[in-house]
């Protein structure tokens, strides 16, 4: 038959094939028109070719052991329930050395003892199904993916043993390049995941600022080594006149990229902050800053300023999960609204909202990977985490433990958590004496001036502090009145505050120019009132309220 013809209707190794066929069958000429019969070949090595009815294998005539030891793998054959030693093949030997042949595995293969697949050996000869364990080391320091194929022998017409019966055959296939590269592999995941988590921390608070009227604890916890470290992010920022911001964030993305795209936020939040702008304004500094450092990467932020004096979190949102607020009578808050779209979008303008947060209230800021599961809808996962918030009780710092656990998130959780905690203490009793109010509205003309400065002298000295003090408070208090009475307009109000560590005095108007400090010449008449106030003062500071106006304040500290 002439192949020539058809081999290009064939694939190659086909065609191929059937060149060689064509060479090796010599023609026959027909006698009757029918296509004759192949006939037996042998070939020069002595190994019989097939009939075309498939009589005269050589393949039955070759023995099994001989198959076996041509196999460059490592074989060995056990039979019988203690699973004695049939025959092992060359390569075995030359990897582990002769081994006794008609001994129970346990004796004569002790290298698949030490890696326990004896076991797997007699859960193949009872299932009848092979079984493989990848990527085992064996003594030696050889790796090796070991298979256990069910056998029945005698095997090839040669008796592997006394008895007849069920065996086992276990194949050794040299995996060791292999196994060397993943651990390569793994050893530079691990690397470039350490330099991750190291950048993640390095670039988060060290140690958190504790404000006066707030007790604050956070958590960070990275994802399992199977996760790639993400970019969530919290602090905690004195912006003083008793006033404190709280964010917390999470960069979309993982590795070093997200880490160190969240450090530039979390800087460029602690600059905002310090301009002491309202929350939406100091997200929409931020969108814009986000789309500069990349365009691609988009983040979630909430910012939160608390206010002692006013008992409230006034927050703005760029697309993060809600704040949760326990009060003091154990009722959860969720603080929805408004909501806008994640940092880095652009053409969105944020508006502020606010949440109750007076004495005795506990509240939560947390990221995605707190409460978002594959199996569920992040929804359920907010509302889990507001059923644990309604039991958590303690510290802030045992608050976030319980969370965490309520949560079920482990070592191995697939995402970074991060969670801060701020409670507002109720405080009864001595502490009570330490945080005290008091608030003057100034009314009428140039009799505001004297009439605030003998309130602060009588509230001062009620608060017992030492002359020195008592002194400095109430040259502070008339200063600032007296340049509001000049630059501001009414409504306008003193306002002194007193915590365990320090002495604050605000005075608000409704005319929203900040002042700033500048140098008085000899001959100016003006000009040296906040100056006075900043050299005298400990801290001082000026923003606009939400209102309309502004307020002006300074702080002393308290001696230990």
């Amino acid at each position: 038959m002439n192949f020539t013809r058809w081999s290009a209707r064939l694939p190659g190794t086909q065609r191929r094939a059937a060149a060689r066929t064509e060479q090796t069958i010599p023609a026959t000429p027909r006698t009757d028109g029918a296509v004759p019969a192949a006939r037996a070949e042998r070939r020069s090595d002595g190994v019989r070719m097939p009939h075309a009815d498939g009589s005269g294998s050589g393949i039955d005539e070759l023995p099994a052991r001989e198959v076996l030891d041509r196999i460059p793998a490592l074989v060995a054959l056990v039979h019988g329930a203690d699973h004695r030693l049939a025959h092992v093949n060359d390569a075995y030997v030359a990897a582990f050395g002769p081994r006794p042949v008609g001994e129970p595995a346990r004796v004569a293969l002790p290298e698949l003892a030490e890696l326990g697949l004896l076991p797997l050996l007699d859960q193949v000869l009872r299932s009848a199904k092979p079984r493989t364990v990848k990527s085992r080391k064996a003594p030696g320091g050889r790796s090796y993916t070991f298979t256990c194929t069910p056998v029945t022998l005698p095997l090839g017409g040669a008796a592997a043993g006394p008895e007849a019966g069920g065996g086992v055959l276990v194949f050794a296939a040299d995996v060791t390049d292999h196994a060397e590269a993943a651990e390569r592999l793994r050893a530079s995941e691990r690397a470039q995941r350490e330099t991750a988590v190291t950048l993640q921390k390095s670039l988060l608070p060290q140690e958190l600022e504790q404000p006066d009227d707030l007790r604050i604890a956070a958590t960070y916890q990275p994802g399992g080594t199977e996760a790639a470290v993400g970019g969530d992010w919290y602090d905690v920022i004195t912006l003083g006149g008793g006033r404190t911001a709280l964010v917390i964030g999470d960069v979309m993305g993982r590795g070093v990229r997200a880490a160190a795209v969240m450090g530039q936020l979390r800087t460029a939040v602690r600059a905002y902050a310090r301009l002491d702008l309202p929350p939406h304004e100091v997200l929409q500094l931020l969108d814009g800053l986000a789309s500069e450092i990349d365009a691609s990467q988009i983040a979630t932020c909430v910012y939160a300023v608390h206010d002692p004096n006013e008992g409230s979190l006034v927050y703005s949102s760029a697309g993060h999960l809600p704040i949760l607020v326990r009060d003091e009578n154990g009722t959860i808050h969720r603080a929805e609204e408004p909501t806008g779209p994640p940092l880095g979008t652009g053409g969105w303008l944020h508006t502020s909202g606010s949440v109750p947060l007076g004495p005795g209230s506990t509240a939560v800021l947390y990221t995605d990977g707190l409460v978002e599961r594959r199996s569920e809808d992040i929804d359920e996962g907010v509302a889990s985490l507001e059923r644990a918030l309604a039991g958590a009780t303690g510290t802030p710092q045992v608050v976030c433990d319980r969370l965490i656990r309520a949560l079920g998130v482990t070592a191995d959780h697939d995402d970074d958590v991060a969670v801060l905690v701020l409670q507002h203490p109720a405080r009864t009793g001595p502490d009570a004496d330490l945080f005290r109010n008091a608030a003057l509205e100034l009314l009428g003309g140039v009799e505001a001036a004297p009439r605030a400065r003998a309130f602060a002298t009588g509230v001062l000295a009620s608060w017992r502090f030492s002359p020195e003090l008592h002194d400095l408070g109430v040259l502070a208090a008339g200063e600032l009145v007296a340049n509001s009475l000049q630059h501001g307009t009414p409504p306008m109000r003193l306002r002194l505050r007193r915590t365990d560590r320090r002495l604050i005095i605000e005075v608000t108007d409704g005319d929203d120019h900040l002042p700033r400090r500048r140098r008085a010449e000899p001959a100016d008449e003006a000009g040296r009132g906040i100056a006075i106030v900043a050299t005298i003062a400990s801290n001082w500071g000026t923003r606009r309220t939400p209102g309309g106006g502004k307020a002006v304040w300074c702080e002393f500290a308290l001696p230990r």
